[in-house]
């Protein structure tokens, strides 16, 4: 969904955007959208966009929500593993995980995220968001891509980032880290929707938002996400690793 951001009675000439992670790039790349939430592989991969810093999504150890799904238990044995066709960071996170930390490499393949499907045409299958917290795991492994990471790296790792397209009018720009605290002050609300929407446990749902995900990008995060650029780059999956560069709010 495509948003106007108003500021006072007057609504400004910019939009931000917080569809599917896989189609946000897409419209910041277009300057369909000012600002976007956006897989942060695309930071990599799109001209001219900036991150919005100290907000982000991200785990410190385990997501929950990021995970690789097989019927074997060794990873090593796995040699073909379905993906996501909407996880672009943890597709490019599982692909450096076999081929950095377990040092092999898989056959990819890409489907929409149907987990019954893609284990039958794979040894595995690569499943995110919603779907990879309510799935039934009776007589399959499930390896958490975040806990994974932090395991090989002892860090944490971002998943997405909201970002700008080049020039979006500073002044008129949402205050995103106001936004981040009015979000989680206003986690007993979050819970009761996605409790319904889910089908889980109130406790699940509180435990994700509060221990599984962070929205507040500190130097561990930071850290973990440049690693990640430097091995996407070392492996072929992006043609560099370009540095950060934040979008200042305050237009100067």
């Amino acid at each position: 969904m495509i948003w106007s951001f108003t500021r006072g009675s007057r609504r400004e000439a910019i939009t931000y955007v917080d569809a599917v992670p896989s189609r946000c790039g897409e419209l910041l790349e277009a300057r369909e959208a000012d600002f976007a939430l956006v897989p942060v592989i695309e930071y990599q991969r799109l001209e001219g966009v900036k991150l919005i810093p100290g907000v982000c999504v991200a785990s410190r150890e385990k997501v929950r929500s990021v995970v690789l799904v097989s019927r074997y238990g060794n990873l090593k044995k796995i040699r073909s593993v379905g993906l996501d066709e909407s996880s672009r960071t943890s597709a490019s996170l599982v692909k450096i995980i076999f081929k950095e930390f377990l040092g092999t490499e898989p056959e990819w393949t890409t489907s929409v995220p149907n987990l019954e499907q893609m284990l039958r045409a794979n040894d595995a299958a690569l499943i995110i968001g919603d779907p990879a917290m309510t799935f039934h795991r009776k007589g399959l492994n499930v390896w958490d891509l975040a806990t994974l990471w932090h395991e090989f790296t002892g860090r944490g790792f971002v998943f997405a980032m909201w970002m700008a397209a080049h020039e979006p009018a500073a002044a008129a720009a949402p205050d995103f880290a106001a936004a981040k605290d009015e979000g989680v002050n206003a986690i007993e609300d979050i819970i009761g929707v996605y409790q319904t929407q889910l089908g889980l446990p109130a406790q699940d749902v509180q435990d994700y938002l509060t221990n599984n995900v962070t929205f507040e990008l500190d130097n561990d995060l930071e850290s973990g996400m440049q690693l990640y650029f430097e091995l996407a780059a070392l492996h072929g999956l992006i043609d560099q690793a370009k540095p950060l560069e934040l979008f200042d709010r305050s237009g100067s």
